[in-house]
């Protein structure tokens, strides 16, 4: 059983749901990010989405686009990314680790090689932004092949059919994307979101993950009531853009709001 459907079978056994923090590789300088994973999970991260920097993040609203030209200042590659994982796991062993980027670096190592020295160096998780599921046969298997599990973004306007095929095609989660837009976009209407996931789950066994949106503990608490899990991004790097210029500070403010998250979530009242 992959790391990442083992932590979701222990958290459904303690009633809990996953806290998935993201985190841009890279951001604000190559030597804060592992420092920045170490302290998410110690703040009650259950799973970290690890963002690989990309000149054109095409998803991605102007806060993380902000935090990959950071990055990239720094020449931080795939290949340097999964340096970091594997640093990573030399004293932690247990946390899934999932990469969020897009195609083109993927292609430029190759699929087969991406997922060999991924599975090595410990990532359990790839979702490409930009890589459709009917296109994504060729990469699914190489990642498969390793043990890798292949993630898939549903939309708000996704119909019947391709929440179907995606969810076919994904493993260890679906991600739901609860807004129309870029990350950090708009508040979201959490009743909305319950609905969706509701009729997603009529597709898969798998858990869904609910992600774009979602800025505090309130709005946390709220959506892990109707979700398996909750992804939060732009909140957290703008607590590192807040830090720049002081990385130590900026691991503690991401600390302290994915610490609230945490508490809200697990809270019964």
């Amino acid at each position: 059983m992959s790391r990442i459907a083992t932590r979701f079978e222990a958290l459904a056994a303690r009633g809990r749901k996953a806290l998935i923090p993201y985190v841009t590789a890279g951001d604000p300088e190559p030597d804060n990010t592992v420092p920045l994973m170490h302290a998410m999970v110690q703040a009650g991260a259950d799973v970290i989405e690890m963002g690989v920097p990309f000149s054109d993040p095409m998803a991605d609203g102007p806060v993380i686009q902000q935090a990959c030209e950071r990055a990239l200042k720094h020449h931080v590659s795939l290949r340097r990314v999964l340096e970091m994982v594997r640093a990573f796991r030399q004293d932690d062993p247990d946390t899934p680790v999932v990469l969020m980027g897009y195609l083109n670096p993927v292609e430029a190592m190759g699929y087969d090689t991406l997922a060999a020295e991924a599975a090595a160096a410990g990532v359990d998780g790839l979702l490409t932004v930009d890589l459709p599921p009917e296109e994504s046969g060729d990469l699914a298997a190489c990642l498969q092949g390793h043990g890798v599990d292949p993630i898939f973004l549903l939309a708000p306007t996704s119909n019947e059919a391709r929440i179907d095929a995606i969810c076919r095609a994904a493993s260890g989660f679906v991600y739901y994307v609860s807004l129309k837009g870029v990350t950090g976009a708009a508040s979201l209407d959490v009743d909305g979101v319950a609905r969706r996931v509701e009729g997603i789950r009529r597709h898969t066994g798998l858990p869904v993950g609910v992600g774009f949106g979602i800025r505090d503990a309130a709005t946390a608490a709220r959506v892990s009531r109707v979700a398996d899990a909750v992804v939060v991004g732009s909140a957290l790097v703008q607590q590192v853009a807040a830090h720049v210029d002081d990385p130590a500070a900026g691991r503690a403010a991401v600390a302290a709001l994915l610490g609230e998250m945490r508490q809200a979530m697990d809270s019964r009242d």
